[in-house]
């Protein structure tokens, strides 16, 4: 699916989750296109190793920042941190992302899907916008499409699409409590809290040329997948890994987004693969969407 290799010399590329399966396919891949690589990730060891993979060259293109994006100061001295260097950014990709089997908060009482999932993506693309190159960047956020379904297991039945009723929350921290918690239900409305606000943030970037995109890359074997197997299908985790995407493929399609001139203009749109596709109707709705950017605005402006 990446037979062009794109000339990226003299861009800056920010690439969140960088440590992690596709993350670190997609800091390599835009490394050896020419591109500066802000690359941000948890993992100390990780990181390490990443740098130790990528030769001297890419190595004085590539510049990290640890941080654990579950925490809001943390996203915000991020963004903090790159916009003092003064430089513009031409791509940000939000890959960071998580699946958390049993309910937990962030040190700032958020559960985690949220934290990281949706509230990393958000903070980032709406702290770092004063920097992103007017008229051609572009911001591309992985998502997944158990938004469309959040059946674990979806041989039978119509699509149960994710959820999310907002009109009597007056706290993101009030959002996939403990109580009644399902850890698949819950991965996929804070996946669906990011598609939402992508199509907001995209309107309200657009008269700058900046685009913003989601999409799902398909069904990856990465450490989430393991997560969301379900616990008697487990024994067969091996066989059921076999017949998915490796990350390398399913970071083709966030690179074709994020680097090819046939997706430049192209912005408030989700995309299954690299086909257009349909979310759950609450997506579109405009007092969700309205009350969604007043209550995440609020989290960070704390």
């Amino acid at each position: 699916m990446t037979d062009v290799t794109p000339d990226l010399r003299g861009t800056t590329a920010i690439d969140s989750g960088a440590t992690g399966g596709m993350g670190n396919v997609l800091c390599t891949r835009l490394l050896a296109s020419g591109a500066h690589v802000i690359a941000i990730g948890r993992n100390r060891n990780r990181i390490a190793a990443l740098r130790a993979r990528v030769g001297p060259e890419a190595q004085s293109r590539l510049n990290v920042i640890t941080a654990d994006l579950s925490s809001r100061d943390d996203v915000l001295k991020t963004a903090h941190a790159i916009v003092s260097t003064r430089e513009q950014i031409d791509l940000l990709i939000n890959n960071a992302g998580a699946h958390v089997p049993e309910h937990r908060t962030s040190v700032d009482g958020i559960e985690m899907h949220i934290a990281i999932d949706y509230l990393a993506a958000y903070g980032l693309t709406t702290l770092l916008a004063s920097a992103f190159r007017p008229g051609s960047a572009r911001v591309i956020n992985i998502a997944s499409d158990t938004i469309n379904d959040v059946r674990p297991v979806t041989i039978f039945g119509k699509p149960r699409p994710a959820t999310l009723d907002l009109e009597s929350v007056h706290s993101l921290a009030e959002l996939n409590p403990a109580d009644g918690y399902v850890s698949f239900e819950a991965y996929a409305r804070a996946k669906l809290m990011t598609v939402t606000a992508g199509y907001t943030t995209a309107e309200r970037l657009a008269p700058a040329g900046i685009t913003v995109n989601s999409l799902h890359p398909g069904i990856v074997a990465t450490d989430i997948i393991d997560d969301l197997i379900p616990a008697p299908l487990r024994p067969f985790r091996g066989i059921i890994r076999s017949t998915m995407l490796t990350p390398a493929q399913g970071a083709d399609t966030a690179f074709l987004l994020a680097t090819q001139p046939q997706y430049a203009n192209i912005t408030g749109q989700y995309f299954r693969r690299t086909t257009p596709a349909t979310t759950p109707a609450v997506s579109h709705d405009l007092n969700t969407r309205h009350k969604l950017h007043e209550l995440t605005d609020k989290y960070f402006d704390q």
